[in-house]
């Protein structure tokens, strides 16, 4: 016997509901029901945070989440990052610009987690940065374009020139 149960979930700004049992994670509620793949199954274990979303504007790994815990909450995904006119969001295109992509596995979690590290804290230090993503793993860059491509998205969003995008190599 199934004991499902209804729920609505805000996801990048679009009410959605969906029936799901108890023990359902929220990744695979967003990967699985809402065909939004861009969020990343890694670890299972809140680990490697390449399942990070925004839950109602708080950053929060969705493999150690469950949906019911998402019903009647907002959550934004990577595919919600766009500019409402679709060009890259600062972040999308710091990343972009900043070669901070390689194989692009973190990418998702490591652009939602810097989402919110920026509305908090518009001009972090580097120091700032790397305890702010220091619960995402990125397997192949060292982290040095990645804080490049931060320190890059909040250059923009507060309108001042942008850094170099000259690739770090270590």
């Amino acid at each position: 016997m199934q004991m499902e149960k209804e729920i609505t979930v805000t996801i990048n700004g679009e009410a959605k509901k969906a029936k799901v049992e108890p023990r359902l994670l929220l990744v695979h509620l967003i990967r699985e029901d809402f065909n939004m793949t861009g969020t990343h199954i890694g670890c299972d274990t809140t680990h490697c945070g390449a399942c990070t979303v925004l839950l109602d504007g708080k950053s929060v790994k969705s493999c150690t989440i469950l949906a019911i815990q998402a019903d009647g909450k907002k959550v934004s995904t990577v595919e919600g990052l766009l500019n409402a006119d679709g060009t890259l969001a600062a972040i999308q295109e710091a990343f972009k610009e900043n070669h901070a992509l390689h194989c692009g596995f973190c990418t998702p979690g490591m652009m939602m987690r810097a989402t919110e590290l920026l509305q908090k804290n518009p001009n972090p230090s580097e120091d700032e940065i790397r305890w702010g993503i220091s619960g995402n793993l990125c397997r192949c860059t060292g982290y040095n374009n990645i804080v490049k491509a931060i320190q890059y998205a909040s250059a923009k969003i507060r309108g001042e020139a942008l850094p170099s995008t000259e690739p770090i190599f270590v």
